[in-house]
């Protein structure tokens, strides 16, 4: 089990996105227990509603779709003007479709999730970060980042694609204190719809994932990783992948 650390991120603004539930909701939990203040984002208002509603000001919840550029206003007016860290772990499959089957309406979608609220919410929050001169951002990229064998030819592509701006992040703006890495989860215990749309996935894919997945981690797994690395802790770790799947990319 993971160490609680009381006050670790006291008088620290923090963006969280898909807090609703899964990881982005332990990492929202966990960070609000340990004094930061959360501004929780979520495209489903009654997902946020869940939140315990004990941390008053501490909580700021957000209903927004992060892939559209009003989405992201939403949350930076919420944010106000100090914001220290970000986990953009919003994401979404695609139903393991593969290069054949996949149509536009599903890549536009995954990438416009995947990839472009990530890179538009980044770009939104570095000003601020520059200005004060540090800042800490972790992206929820995945075992499917890694690997070509875990996923649909949209998401696999997404999080590889996710994984190259977290270190050209990094590289760019190394100088100006901004810290930059990402966390590449395997299976997960999240509502996240897993579900194949493709008889090719199931049988190409199928018997591979069968024989190389470990056990599904807990959220609290995950979000223990994500807490290291936005913390200062993790103060000289910068542009790295920390893969958090029982070992699954060393397979």
């Amino acid at each position: 089990m993971s160490t609680f650390i009381p006050s670790r991120f006291a008088g620290v603004g923090v963006i969280v996105t898909g807090a609703g539930s899964g990881i982005g909701k332990a990492t929202a939990v966990r960070l609000l227990d340990e004094g930061a203040t959360v501004v929780a984002v979520d495209i489903s208002s009654e997902r946020l509603a869940q939140l315990p509603q004990t941390y008053g000001r501490q909580l700021v919840p957000v209903t927004a779709d992060v892939a559209t550029e009003f989405g992201i206003d939403l949350v930076m007016a919420a944010a106000g003007g100090k914001i220290d860290a970000l986990v953009n772990n919003a994401g979404i499959m695609d139903g393991f479709l593969a290069p054949s089957e996949v149509d536009d309406a599903t890549w536009d979608r995954v990438f416009a999730v995947n990839v472009k609220a990530p890179m538009r919410l980044t770009r939104a929050v570095l000003p601020m970060m520059i200005a004060a001169g540090a800042g800490s951002i972790v992206n929820v990229a995945s075992e499917g980042g890694l690997r070509g064998s875990c996923a649909g030819v949209a998401y696999t592509s997404s999080k590889h694609a996710l994984i190259g701006y977290t270190r050209s992040t990094a590289v760019f703006h190394r100088g100006q204190g901004i810290r930059c890495n990402a966390v590449a989860p395997g299976g997960v215990r999240t509502n996240v719809d897993g579900a194949f749309r493709s008889d090719l996935a199931r049988q190409v894919l199928g018997p591979l994932l069968a024989a190389t997945v470990p056990k599904l981690a807990e959220p609290e797994q995950i979000a223990a990783t994500i807490l290291f690395l936005l913390s200062d802790d993790a103060s000289y770790i910068n542009g790295a992948v920390v893969a958090c799947d029982s070992g699954w990319s060393a397979v």
